[in-house]
């Protein structure tokens, strides 16, 4: 008789013990969920789109068909510079709480003249501030036209690169490769000839899919 109420207390206990890290687990998934802060201009507000078309509404399809549980923030605004952001992204982080963070920002700053120094620092102080909340970043690089000179356009390019090598961040290359370096190019945008038309926001969700599906697959692998 002893031995039998041993035995059920052993089972209990370890019944209560599985329950326990069952409990525990779930626990630590719920507390893990995936946040994804999108900081851009309007290549990412959906300028000129109708609601639901631009790239970071696509994005949130795109987690769901992967049956990934992430939440997505926009908070694009059209005409942002590296500076608006910077001054933005504080209070950002500490609302959302985000896991991963896509720069999107720079294009603007090209557009107003602003030295590629200042733009630089810009985006180099919103990257700590990511990587001291332990977000992952992804940067999001652009490129502009020849008319704006050689030596600009390709010190504008390697800003990007650089970044993200100096802060080992993932980067996107340049987020409108297959839409504005296509034959049609023309074709593909709205009639300011800077804003891509609905049917490539697919593309430029391709572009920054590349970079944020490692890290969101590692995020998971890790909780």
């Amino acid at each position: 008789m002893k031995y039998r109420q041993l035995d059920f207390k052993r089972r209990s206990l370890v019944l209560g013990t599985t329950a326990a890290l069952l409990y525990a687990k779930q626990a630590i998934s719920a507390g893990s969920s995936l946040s994804i802060l999108v900081l851009g201009d309007s290549l990412s507000a959906e300028y000129g789109l109708a609601r639901g078309t631009g790239w970071v509404a696509l994005l949130e399809a795109r987690l769901a068909d992967h049956t990934m549980q992430a939440k997505v923030i926009n908070a694009s605004i059209s005409g942002e510079t590296t500076a608006g952001g910077r001054t933005r992204l504080v209070a950002l982080l500490k609302t959302h709480q985000p896991t991963h963070v896509i720069v999107e920002l720079g294009a603007n700053d090209a557009l107003r003249g602003l030295s590629i120094k200042s733009s630089s620092e810009a985006l180099q102080a919103m990257i700590s501030s990511i990587q001291r909340t332990g977000a992952k970043v992804v940067l999001v690089g652009m490129m502009v036209p020849p008319n704006y000179g050689r030596q600009y356009a390709e010190n504008f390019a390697n800003m990007f690169n650089q970044l993200a090598r100096t802060n080992k961040t993932a980067l996107v290359p340049f987020f409108l490769k297959g839409i504005a370096d296509r034959p049609d190019a023309r074709d593909w945008f709205q009639a300011d000839g800077i804003h891509p038309l609905a049917k490539g926001h697919p593309i430029m969700l391709d572009q920054v899919w590349a970079a944020l599906k490692p890290l969101l697959l590692g995020q998971q692998a890790r909780a």
